[in-house]
């Protein structure tokens, strides 16, 4: 059996299903592709390790798409202050200063997922194929993609999203490079009980080993990312838990707290990877599968979320206008409104990371002093803010709050 439709997802994962909410309710024809839909979800299952820290823009996208009901029905935690610091110096950002209710949130990756597949339920220009596994993807320019099934369907499409991750098959298969390093240290994933309440701040302490990082979850639940050698994420996520909560009470800060129980792990290798470029006619290429970015400050997520918003705005916008929205061109306007952009974050991240990362003596005097003009420019600091925020720069229409249908 044969489907046509206007824009095919390869992947409904966060950004995939996002695309697809931003198209929901236009005249295209969408169909998303899922091989693996997340278990649904209880509130007393436990947290999952894989979280995420959600910028207001974030928010605004997920409000304007119909997603963040069905976010905050499940389970979220605000989070107002975020505090960096290292032996000789320290600032904390509290969105007091900006007089904002929140810095952002820290959702479960799955609870966004589900969120955002929800919503597709209630569009019907939008199909859901899931599970579902591609057995071949075939793609010329001047005429549709075709993608088979493993059930012998094949779905036809003007315009091929690949939302598939850092190892996107389909960005392989249309032969577009990357440029990619890897970071030389892995991220150690702990999922921790601790004696505080719910929390509303996440800080980062710089170590020369590496960052350390808590993130606050509901209730008396927190995430640990500790960042460390491979070969010493290794012996510690080998441990038996008790034994790795006393490595964490030895090596983290007092503002860690008491933790009463370790109780689950997770690890992953720091890697930066950028596609050559984002667009061929006919083909899009959005998140992980366009950009993989050092996880320091939990910009990953945030941005893949803005491509989202990007790709259905210039889409939509195409519509509207009467112009076929698979045309290169308007897949230019796209790929022109987010690939510098995320150039920028990825390059302000690693800057960020080998000057913290970095005992040379005046590399040392110099991120003090920039810790200590941080904490007392208050403009300055302030308008950091506010960019890590999404409240301000080049920003999609859903990131401003503004539909696009």
């Amino acid at each position: 059996m044969n489907q046509i439709f206007d824009v095919v997802i390869v992947g409904g994962g966060m950004v995939g299903a996002a695309v697809a909410c931003s198209l929901g309710g236009s005249s295209l024809q969408v169909a998303v592709i899922e091989n693996a839909p997340p278990p649904p979800f209880s509130p007393d299952q436990p947290h999952d390790l894989r979280v995420s820290a959600l910028s207001i823009a974030s928010k605004k996208i997920l409000e304007t798409v119909g997603a963040w009901q069905g976010i905050e029905s499940r389970r979220v935690c605000p989070f107002r202050r975020m505090r960096v610091w290292e032996a000789a110096g320290d600032t904390e950002f509290c969105s007091d200063d900006i007089n904002y209710p929140q810095l952002g949130y820290i959702v479960e990756n799955r609870v966004i997922q589900l969120a955002l597949l929800e919503r597709l339920a209630d569009f019907d220009n939008i199909t859901l194929i899931s599970p579902a596994v591609i057995n071949k993807i075939r793609y010329s320019i001047g005429q549709p993609s075709e993608l088979t099934l493993d059930d012998g369907r094949v779905l036809s499409t003007k315009i091929l999203v690949a939302a598939d991750g850092g190892q996107s098959r389909v960005r392989q298969a249309v032969g577009l490079g990357v440029t990619s390093w890897d970071y030389k240290q892995h991220a150690l994933v702990i999922y921790i009980e601790t004696e505080y309440g719910q929390q509303d701040i996440t800080w980062q302490r710089f170590v020369p080993t590496g960052p350390q990082a808590f993130l606050p979850l509901t209730g008396h639940y927190g995430s640990i990312v500790w960042y460390h050698s491979p070969d010493e994420v290794s012996r510690l996520k080998a441990l038996p838990l008790n034994d790795l909560k006393n490595e964490l009470m030895a090596a983290f800060p007092e503002a860690l707290g008491q933790v009463k129980t370790v109780l689950a792990t997770a690890s992953f290798p720091l890697k930066r990877q950028h596609a050559q470029a984002y667009v061929k006619p006919g083909l899009v290429l959005v998140g992980d599968a366009a950009h993989m970015i050092n996880p320091l400050a939990g910009q990953g997520v945030n941005i893949g979320l803005l491509d989202a918003a990007a790709l259905g705005e210039v889409l939509v916008d195409a519509v509207k206008q009467g112009v076929d929205p698979s045309d290169l061109k308007v897949l230019r306007q796209y790929e022109k409104m987010r690939r510098n952009e995320n150039l920028k974050m990825m390059t302000v991240m690693d800057v960020f990371y080998q000057v913290f990362s970095n005992e040379v003596l005046p590399v040392k005097f110099l991120r003090n002093l920039g810790l200590g003009l941080a904490e007392r420019v208050l403009p300055a600091k302030h308008k950091m803010m506010r960019m890590a925020m999404g409240l301000e720069g080049k920003l999609p229409k859903l990131a401003k709050g503004t539909p696009i249908i």
